[in-house]
């Protein structure tokens, strides 16, 4: 016997901590969700937005939501006006999601506020993520719970963001390292 101890799963609260609406909605979102957000067909980002702002989405005007995304609870996403989510962004938004305005999610982007109590019975943990306005987070990357982008800042592709990112910084890496500036002056153009 070690003395390491493992977790029973069969005790581990369940899935559905995070629903904060009644089963049949979530059901309901996730049969729209597939009919009209992840499905790969060129249908318009106006139809997208339109089904997510049905069940509770705040998207603002002029939002481009590509194909083949996800959104885990739409009533836990808010986008701001002029952004682009690009093709396979996953939003697993177990808690809130925020986005400011004019920001570029770009493909394939992992984004996930929730997490499980490691040491003591796999609870889920969920941290809010806010990403100011201005902000480009390139294609593959990893947002993590609890992390807040500053305006302007821009993320390498795979680059896994946690904590707090300084505005108009460029960063990467797996340690989300501060690499130089977006912008010299410091001032979006």
């Amino acid at each position: 016997m070690s003395d390491i101890p493992v977790i029973d799963l069969s005790k581990a609260p369940g899935e559905r901590a995070a629903w904060d609406r009644p089963a049949w909605v979530v059901y309901l979102w996730a049969v729209c969700e597939l009919l009209f957000v992840t499905n790969p067909w060129q249908i318009s980002s106006v139809l997208r937005v339109r089904i997510l702002r049905l069940f509770g989405a705040q998207i603002g005007h002029g939002v481009v939501f590509r194909p083949r995304t996800r959104v885990k609870f739409p009533w836990k996403l808010q986008i701001g006006d002029r952004s682009w989510v690009g093709e396979g962004v996953w939003f697993h938004n177990q808690g809130s999601i925020t986005v400011g305005h004019d920001v570029v999610i770009s493909q394939e982007t992992f984004l996930t506020t929730g997490s499980h109590r490691h040491r003591l019975d796999m609870a889920l943990i969920t941290r809010p993520i806010i990403i100011e306005e201005g902000v480009w987070i390139t294609s593959r990357c990893v947002v993590l719970g609890g992390t807040q982008i500053g305006r302007s800042a821009l993320a390498r592709p795979h680059t896994v963001l946690s904590g707090q990112v300084p505005r108009n910084a460029v960063v990467q890496g797996i340690e989300c390292e501060v690499v130089g500036t977006r912008f010299p002056t410091g001032k979006a153009r």
